[in-house]
């Protein structure tokens, strides 16, 4: 396989958003957070979030967003000892709760997450702290390892929440995909596969060892080289 180099990738991105510049504006609105301050976030944050990722699969995003102040509320700030603690009747009772989306299998996966983040401070003193020092050049690995020990966290739920915890990393869009595909790689339109999976990585390492640049910002110019998002993303 022969990848194309990624300076002309980032030249067609930057054709499309209207030069250089214009590109790095964009680039400058998602930067990946540092593992010190990943590892200082607390496990209730990263429990939020792989909530809302798992509730955000196969639902409309902006109802979730809307309703996530209801969520905040409904599982107490997302105290993982707390949840992983809570008695069975109490998790019965949020089939009746108004302010959440009532499915049944996404509720059972905030407790069950809950517990997995009580199990990863004990062998970690957090899971912020393992999240946190996961080498960003083995992101399938990372999500292997969610997909495995967490609830409903496999495929794109798994990387989304890699990104949305602002951790440096790749999201496999359609648009990303599709300029992996046109820059040589022979995967499929939905690369789920370890195999698949791994020959996106391995690109992304060389082209992270190209350009020196974040993982992140790869994927973005990767999504913004290809579609028909001619737009600002």
């Amino acid at each position: 396989m022969t990848l194309t180099p990624f300076k002309e990738i980032q030249e067609l991105a930057a054709e499309r958003k209207g030069g250089r510049k214009a590109l790095d504006a964009l680039l400058a609105t998602h930067k990946p957070l540092s593992s010190k301050k990943l590892a200082a976030l607390s496990d209730d944050r990263y429990l939020a979030m792989m909530t809302r990722c798992v509730f955000n699969a196969g639902f409309n995003w902006k109802v979730i967003k809307n309703k996530w102040d209801g969520f905040e509320e409904a599982f107490h700030g997302f105290n993982p000892r707390g949840l992983a603690h809570m008695p069975p009747e109490k998790w019965d009772a949020y089939q009746d709760h108004t302010r959440i989306v009532r499915n049944r299998i996404k509720i059972q996966a905030v407790q069950d997450n809950a517990i997995f983040l009580m199990e990863e401070a004990a062998k970690h003193g957090s899971f912020a702290s393992h999240f946190a020092k996961w080498a960003v050049e083995d992101q399938v690995g990372l999500m292997a390892y969610l997909k495995k020990h967490g609830a409903r966290l496999g495929g794109n739920t798994g990387m989304y929440f890699i990104r949305f915890m602002g951790k440096d990393g790749f999201v496999l869009s359609g648009d990303v995909v599709g300029r992996l595909k046109a820059a040589g790689l022979e995967i499929r339109d939905n690369p789920s596969s370890k195999k698949d999976l791994k020959i996106c990585q391995d690109a992304f390492n060389t082209w992270h060892d190209e350009t020196g640049l974040s993982y992140t910002t790869l994927s973005r110019i990767c999504g913004m080289s290809i579609g028909k998002n001619y737009l600002p993303l």
